[in-house]
């Protein structure tokens, strides 16, 4: 059968501030990567979004950034492939601990926004990355956002990896993301066309039109997105439909 993971990033909430709508999405989705602390969450949004995920048999993966609240983790940082691994770790460190409180394991590891292109644009510093994982944790899993980050991750014997796809995000005709400056509604039968695509032919349209090769097995759904509920609800109804079953990441991996 064929199968596919939903994932979303969880846990940004700090302080004063609330991003996201964790509470209604995490019951849609099978895997949760949460942040860390240092591009957004705190210790106690921590601890919540660990319990809620557990609450609903939801994956858990760290989502670590770079040390950077007020741009999100979106600025570029100049850091060295030492400090990066570094900062990998660290936010590793702290989502174990709370999972270990609750009686839960982690999954997998998913870096956010300009560290990820950052590991993109230097093979250094994703390797220095990966090592740095395998020497916590070998049975991580890497949930990849770019294909020069999978392609690297695949070299190692150790890491299983995961490539995800995005399906309320447009790709340019170079398989790139088309990152938005703000969040727009998108068409939830649009939305649902694309995870089935992805699911059953490792395919997705671009911008232009042209079909493009996405060989991914996780989804992410952003859900700070203006109609993220009704699109999750969407996408569901359409794997039931189409017979595409919901599995979270080491069920992939192990097939």
């Amino acid at each position: 059968m064929t199968a596919i993971d939903l994932n979303c990033d969880m846990g940004e909430s700090f302080g004063n501030y609330t991003m996201g709508n964790d509470e209604a999405v995490m019951p849609y989705i099978t895997s949760a990567n949460i942040a860390g602390g240092f591009h957004a969450g705190d210790p106690h949004v921590l601890f919540e979004t660990v319990a809620l995920a557990a609450k609903h048999d939801v994956g858990i993966g760290v989502h670590p950034g770079l040390p950077d609240k007020i741009g999100f983790g979106r600025r570029t940082i100049d850091a060295t492939p030492e400090e990066v691994r570094d900062y990998v770790i660290y936010q590793l460190g702290a989502v174990l601990g709370v999972a270990k409180h609750h009686g839960v394991e982690i999954q997998h590891v998913k870096p956010h926004g300009a560290m990820y292109s950052m590991l993109s644009e230097s093979e250094e510093h994703t390797r220095a990355v990966i090592e740095g994982i395998l020497e916590v944790d070998p049975s991580l899993i890497y949930l990849a956002t770019d294909l020069n980050i999978f392609s690297v991750a695949q070299e190692y014997d150790a890491l299983d990896a995961v490539f995800e796809g995005y399906v309320d995000l447009d790709y340019a005709s170079d398989g790139t993301i088309i990152v938005e400056q703000q969040k727009q509604p998108r068409d939830p039968e649009l939305v649902a066309d694309r995870v089935t695509s992805i699911a059953k032919h490792g395919t997705v349209k671009a911008v232009d039109g042209r079909t493009i090769d996405l060989p991914a097995d996780s989804i992410c759904i952003h859900g700070d997105g203006p109609n993220s509920l009704e699109l999750l609800r969407t996408i569901h109804d359409r794997l039931d439909a189409e017979g595409i079953a919901l599995r979270q990441l080491p069920e992939l991996v192990s097939d």
